[in-house]
């Protein structure tokens, strides 16, 4: 026979698949969590919710409040990096709900003594868990709910809020029910606030063909950090594969000379752990990592489980691999695309346990070595069980460690990941341009269940995709793109210096680079200085030094009657930080509109005079009305305007 109940929570949330999976936080968020509570009749009820961090003992409480319908709410901060548990309690509240009814009997014109005396004995059950003037207080209305001579200070004394704050503080939870237990996972602050910069160290050299190394890497910090970035991304570094290796412009044919992919890897120099060669030692590599934290910069390492055809893992570990009938190794395909250069790891393999340990070994290889942020490639090719395990695992020893999911994939795929472990993904935003797929996307990145579990990192371009909408792009369009994605997104990045010197010749008909660095090297001028180079630095200042913009979820579109301007509000949880974004969509003509101001979020009425300065340009503006004209060209086609009430 089941327990006596009578109080019904439904529908708590947040929860992913209801429980199966944990909410994503960083420390100091808020957690807001809702419930539908419920009990046969009327009787008055009490509520909470009960958490603590994973290790503690004690639950931490705190009071919902009763909204409409039946619906609870009530929120509790995070302050602690790890697992975090909550649950939602609720009980029949007997000593409100005697005070309820005696109240309206009171009302009614009855004579409640005998009430006072159900009081009395409600005050007796609580008189251990107080203590100095309430403990007397109670005392004295014990005594006095007892004294029918004292009917007038009876009633008057059992109506008052005092009694009322006293018994709401300390409930006797009668037949008190729970639900489920849910889980939070609390992460560092850059899981949800980064700025990416990604670059190909063999590239980096000061001297038209020669190939680049770490210490050319050290070289380029300092440009990167006064551009504003926190992360610097690296293509993989280890040895690249000699058999089968790709040739410019991805041709299947290497000719002498030619470099090959770096993702190819593996090669007779070694593999997964170790370093090409011509990049520099192992030394070398941790002092780029020390010099980067001088910078206050993080290294970001690519973690693609595949190997080339010459990776020692093919003749120390054949079984990882799926060979077919002739003798070969099937390589990578995804039809029409073919990886020749690539051998797909087969995770069905029967040494699993094996192959699993090793991909582990990799990470806390590196992790050892001072790497807390990984890029993971294609990441929807490999089991999602095999990520659940081993995120884990490296979450469980090193929980500063970031995951980046480069899974430009199916929706429910990339969503799977991301309840899997991942911290962050890459997104859809590479290809929404226009105002209503920006927005259609936004709003579900951030009203949906997405936003409890999936922290969003938007890339305007990446060595593997070069958008047609910047394949010749201007350089309006170049800085459109990067203030959508730094404003709409807390995490974002970009692939340089293609993006920032506007690089976007194109193979014919595809939204790959012509001339792709992925497959040769690149000499770059690293010394030019241009306008959108400062504006991406500025925008990047205004990111670190404005909160609003250091979350996702907190933004509201604003009407504005031209669908070539975009207008979105954004605050931070406490609203000490409101933003107002406003940006063209046109790159070639000035677009103009009235923007309604979102006044009641803001907290003003309509008159009000509202300094907005604007955080580019330094200049500022008196609005007083809900409805304000804004009018932008091409050479500057965004305001960011931080409101000052």
């Amino acid at each position: 026979m089941q327990d006596q109940r009578r109080v019904v929570i439904d529908h708590v949330s947040p929860s992913v698949n209801c429980g199966e999976f944990y909410i994503k936080r960083v420390i100091n968020e808020i957690v807001n969590v809702d419930a539908h509570i419920m009990a046969d009749g009327h009787d008055v009820l009490g509520a909470s919710i009960l958490y603590k961090p994973e290790k503690a003992k004690a639950w931490r409480e705190t009071r919902m409040v009763l909204t409409s319908n039946d619906e609870w709410k009530a929120a509790f901060t995070v302050d602690t990096q790890g697992f975090y548990s909550y649950k939602v309690q609720a009980w029949v509240d007997y000593a409100l709900n005697w005070r309820y009814g005696l109240i309206r009997k009171i009302n009614d014109g009855q004579h409640v003594f005998s009430e006072l005396l159900e009081g009395a004995e409600y005050i007796k059950a609580i008189l251990n868990k107080v203590s100095g003037d309430d403990k007397a207080y109670l005392e004295h209305l014990y005594k006095l709910f007892k004294n029918e001579d004292s009917y007038g200070e009876a009633i008057t004394e059992a109506t008052n809020d005092r009694l009322y704050q006293i018994f709401y503080n300390n409930p006797v939870k009668i037949l008190e029910n729970n639900s489920k237990e849910y889980q939070v996972y609390v992460d560092r602050k850059k899981a949800r606030f980064s700025t990416w910069y990604e670059f190909f160290p063999r590239s980096a050299s000061e001297h038209p063909g020669v190939h680049g190394t770490f210490k050319d890497c050290e070289r380029l910090l300092p440009r990167v950090k006064n551009m504003g970035f926190d992360v610097v991304y690296l293509p993989p570094i280890h040895p690249i594969g000699e058999v089968n290796r790709k040739g410019k412009n991805n041709t299947t044919e290497a000719k002498e000379g030619d470099v090959g992919s770096t993702w190819g890897v593996g090669s007779q120099y070694g593999g997964h752990k170790d370093i090409h060669p011509q990049l520099g030692t192992l030394d070398d590599f941790k002092s780029l990592i020390q010099k980067a934290k001088d910078n206050n910069l993080e290294i970001a390492m690519d973690y693609a489980l595949q190997a080339a055809p010459d990776h020692p893992w093919v003749k120390e570990h054949p079984s990882w691999f799926k060979w077919r009938p002739d003798g070969t190794v099937q390589y990578a395909e995804n039809p029409p695309k073919k990886y020749q250069d690539i051998l797909p790891i087969y995770w069905e393999s029967e040494d699993y346990k094996n192959l699993w340990q090793e991909c582990l070994d990799i990470l806390m290889y590196w992790i050892d070595c001072g790497i807390n942020i990984f890029r993971v490639d294609n990441p929807h090719t490999k089991p999602f069980y095999f990520w659940n395990w081993i995120i884990t695992n490296v979450k469980a020893k090193h929980p500063d460690v970031i995951f980046l999911a480069e899974a430009f994939t199916a929706p429910k795929v990339m969503k799977q990941l991301a309840k899997q472990g991942y911290t962050q993904s890459y997104t859809y935003f590479t290809w929404r341009e226009n105002k209503h797929e920006i927005i259609e996307y936004v709003n579900e990145l951030t009203t949906s269940e997405l936003k409890e579990y999936m922290q969003p990192n938007f890339w305007p371009n990446t060595p593997d995709i070069n958008p047609h909408h910047l394949q010749g792009a201007n350089e309006s369009k170049h800085i459109q793109r990067y203030a959508l994605a730094a404003t709409l997104s807390s995490s974002i990045g970009i692939y340089g210096p293609v993006f920032e010197y506007m690089m976007s010749e194109s193979l014919l008909g595809k939204e790959e680079y012509l001339n792709s660095e992925k497959f040769q090297i690149t000499h770059y001028n690293w010394d030019i200085k241009n306008k959108l180079i400062t504006i991406i630095a500025k925008i990047n200042y205004i990111r670190h030094n404005n909160p609003a913009l250091q979350q996702t979820n907190n933004i509201k579109f604003c009407h504005i009657e031209n669908n070539n301007l975009l207008a979105f509000y954004k605050w931070n949880d406490d609203r000490s930080s409101q933003i107002l974004v406003i940006i063209s969509l046109d790159a070639h003509n000035s677009q103009q509109g009235t923007v309604q101001v979102p006044l009641h979020d803001i907290g003003v009425h309509h008159g009000h005079n509202l300094e907005m300065h604007d955080l580019i340009t330094d200049s500022r503006y008196n609005w007083n009305s809900e409805w304000c004209y804004v009018e932008l060209h091409p050479t500057m086609p965004f305001h960011i305007f931080k409101i000052n009430k």
